[in-house]
């Protein structure tokens, strides 16, 4: 934990991105003790100059003592539960003495002689990234071209059959029985697989499940160290700042998690909100998610380290990294940056970046019968690649987001 608490006491220089995100969310938390941690009595931090957070340092200093118990119980505890009488919250200290992080065996998979690794339950992540592969197992994607008409229909098919599975039976496995083993094998991808038309879209019935909205805002980074160990890291607040609020002394923002549990038994409604029965909301269940960090190996060396934000679209941007490793041979760097495509089941349609497909692909596409969006961005996939002809590891920051960046070494 020290470099953590040094980086939060001694403070870090702020980037013109940074600095504007955090001014535009100062100008509108109504949290006192947000603005306080973020600002200088109310006045913006510039680009260039340098912030400080000692409370949060304070914070990471008695995880570093204490180890877990210096956040679920003492002081930390007690600060949070004071935050919560003072907002009306339902967490107390008790709540949290009897939290346990739980260690899961993660999801796995081949495709084309390639392991991939994955996140489990509760995120749906790596279920789906393993059940579209297995899909498109069957197809010669390299031959079709990449983001040409015929790829970005086979792509958005498994898409979307693999988020209705998600939203049928992906919860935190603790209190729902979730057949990781059946959705992942290779049977079950023949059985999805059956009516795929290979010229034309399948339709998402409205009367199908429903996808609740999902923050794009997380956060990932990949790390290899210099024997080689791998680490992929998603984690996310659920929206850019989370709820917005500061603990008091504490320095850290509370997360906004609670809207990844469906709505409430039964309730489907035209904005989108679902009550299929795994992802309740129910005491010590954790909420369903869409992190999808990931490892890519071939006969045990390894060859990528893939992941991003951006919310449900996560997992269709690691599937898309590794397709273009495997399928397409790009290297790490070509991986990251090329465009990316998204189909999540409903809303019914196929967005793809600016510049993702020719005109051409995309009048070809709406011929299919699929209904295609252009534009925008999706996700921030920092990655580390392995080069196989010489084994150099070569971090790859996606140039989508402004601040991301690659380190060899060191802090």
């Amino acid at each position: 934990m020290d470099p953590s608490v040094e980086l939060a006491e001694d403070g870090f220089v702020l980037s013109d991105a940074l600095a504007g995100s955090i001014a535009r969310f100062v100008g509108r938390t109504p949290y006192e003790a947000s603005v306080d941690a973020y600002s200088r009595g109310g006045t913006p931090y510039a680009a260039g100059e340098t912030m400080r957070l000692p409370d949060l340092a304070r914070s990471l200093a008695r995880i570093r003592d204490q180890g877990a118990a210096g956040f679920y119980t003492g002081e930390t505890a007690r600060l949070i539960a004071a935050e919560m009488r003072r907002g009306g919250g339902i967490i107390t200290e008790e709540d949290l003495a009897l939290y346990r992080a739980r260690e899961r065996t993660p999801v796995t998979g081949t495709y084309r002689g390639y392991d991939i690794i994955s996140m489990p339950p509760p995120s749906s992540g790596g279920v789906a990234i393993v059940t579209m592969l297995n899909m498109l197992e069957a197809y010669d994607l390299a031959s079709m071209g990449h983001n040409s008409a015929e790829y970005i229909h086979h792509l958005a098919e498994a898409m979307r059959r693999a988020f209705r599975e998600r939203a049928t039976y992906l919860a935190d496995s603790d209190f729902a029985d979730v057949p990781i083993q059946r959705l992942t094998s290779k049977e079950h991808a023949a059985w999805l697989r059956r009516d795929l038309n290979p010229e034309r879209a399948s339709v998402s019935h409205p009367s199908d499940v429903r996808l609740p909205p999902e923050s794009p805002e997380t956060t990932h980074y990949s790390v290899v160290d210099a024997d080689g160990m791998a680490v992929s890291v998603t984690y996310t607040l659920e929206s850019g700042y989370g709820s917005g609020i500061v603990v008091p002394g504490a320095g850290f923002l509370l997360n906004n998690e609670m809207g990844d549990f469906n709505a409430g038994p039964g309730i489907t409604t035209e904005t989108g909100l679902i009550g299929t029965r795994p992802n309740l909301a129910r005491p010590e269940q954790r909420m369903l998610s869409s992190m999808s960090p990931s490892i890519v190996a071939r006969d045990g060396d390894l060859v990528a380290v893939v992941g991003s934000p951006g919310g449900r679209t996560i997992i269709n941007t690691t599937l898309q990294l590794i397709l273009n490793i495997v399928d397409f041979g790009m290297s790490i760097d070509e991986a990251v940056a090329a465009r990316r495509i998204h189909h999540q089941w409903l809303p019914d349609r196929v967005r793809i970046e600016a510049d993702g497909a020719t005109p051409a692909a995309v009048r070809r596409l709406e011929q299919m019968g699929h209904t295609v969006q252009m534009g925008g961005q999706q996700g921030s996939a920092n990655s580390i690649g392995v080069d196989s002809r010489t084994g150099e590891i070569i971090g790859a920051p996606d140039p989508r987001s402004p601040d991301s960046g690659a380190r060899a070494g060191g802090r």
